[in-house]
């Protein structure tokens, strides 16, 4: 599996062929830094360890693991194994690993929605769609549990809570555009993750 470290820069929409107006995501993806290479010999499996966006500060031990490739630390280190082409110690992966219109998969952290009811958090419609004398029940969870037996709430209820800020994967994203000398990837559709945040692409 190939992939690359990107930041989600925001969104926009292009025309296609037809005049059709197609809402995308542009990523700035890459330029990334073979940091390690982990091979069967010495770590047990193989994979390409990338890293992406240079840290204003780090410590020591990740100084030194970067020195080892001729860089500096990087704010975001992944691992991909299974990664198509033959690379060393670093060097650099571009967008070049990718062409127009082929398929992605994209991860990205979802924005925090800080503690929300259960209508936005898992679509709740509310209780007889305001009939038969539900004044006050419209956003409201209903019964959570039975009484005397198990005489507690189970595990996973769909209640209130935190929402967001969760690991979410989006398959299949088509790439629209690759912009080589800006390290642009446009892809159709919407990614995880607010403006600025790190997002992992896989191929």
């Amino acid at each position: 599996m190939s992939g690359l470290i990107g930041k989600k820069v925001g969104m926009t929409s292009i025309f296609d062929e037809n005049g059709k107006n197609i809402p995308c995501t542009v990523i700035e993806a890459g330029p990334c830094v073979v940091t390690q290479v982990r091979t069967e010999e010495v770590d047990g499996y193989e994979a390409l360890q990338l890293g992406f966006d240079d840290a204003k500060t780090a410590n020591k031990a990740a100084e030194g693991h970067a020195k080892k490739a001729g860089t500096v630390a990087k704010r975001k280190v992944v691992e991909f194994q299974g990664f198509e082409g033959d690379f060393k110690l670093g060097d650099a992966v571009t967008v070049d690993h990718f062409i127009e219109g082929e398929f992605v998969d994209i991860v990205g952290t979802s924005k925090g929605k800080g503690f929300q009811g259960v209508v936005k958090r898992h679509g709740f419609a509310g209780v007889g769609q305001a009939t038969h004398g539900q004044h006050n029940r419209l956003r409201a969870p209903g019964s959570i549990g039975a009484a005397s037996y198990p005489a507690r709430v189970f595990k996973g209820m769909r209640m209130a809570g935190r929402m967001g800020g969760d690991r979410v994967k989006v398959e299949n994203l088509r790439v629209l555009k690759v912009v080589k000398d800006k390290n642009l990837l446009v892809v159709k559709g919407c990614v995880p993750g607010h403006k600025n945040s790190y997002v992992i692409i896989e191929k």
